[in-house]
């Protein structure tokens, strides 16, 4: 059996450079930074609206339109990096679904712009 310990070296040394990295971007925000919290800085941001008020008071249905349609179009990123890395072995016909598919995103966009869905008033 062959010993595997030291092909995994360059993973331990990249967990450990990427740690390196994330401790000295947080003391260096620390140290440059000007550190003056105040209650309303650190209070929770709960979507626009104070986050211990009722919570049966009605609010506006534009956060829930803006975080759909977040997600649709971020379904639609997340199916674009499969398709790219595979579009050597689906050739035409995967382009063609993969056009047809962003195809009615788009039109589903353009849709969303005309109704006003995007716009924050």
């Amino acid at each position: 059996m062959p010993y595997v310990l030291p092909s995994y070296l360059p993973i331990l040394v990249f967990l450990v450079i990427a740690a390196v990295i994330a401790i000295a971007m947080v003391a260096g925000s620390l140290l440059a930074a000007r550190q003056k919290p105040y209650p309303e800085k650190l209070s929770a941001y709960e979507c626009g609206f104070e986050a211990f008020d009722d919570a049966r008071r009605r609010f506006d249905v534009r956060y829930y339109l803006v975080a759909i349609l977040f997600i649709i179009f971020d379904l639609e990123v997340a199916f674009l990096f499969p398709w790219a890395i595979s579009l050597g072995a689906t050739r035409l016909f995967g382009f063609l679904s993969m056009m047809g598919f962003l195809g009615v995103l788009t039109v589903g966009f353009i849709y969303e712009w005309c109704k006003g869905a995007l716009e924050w008033e």
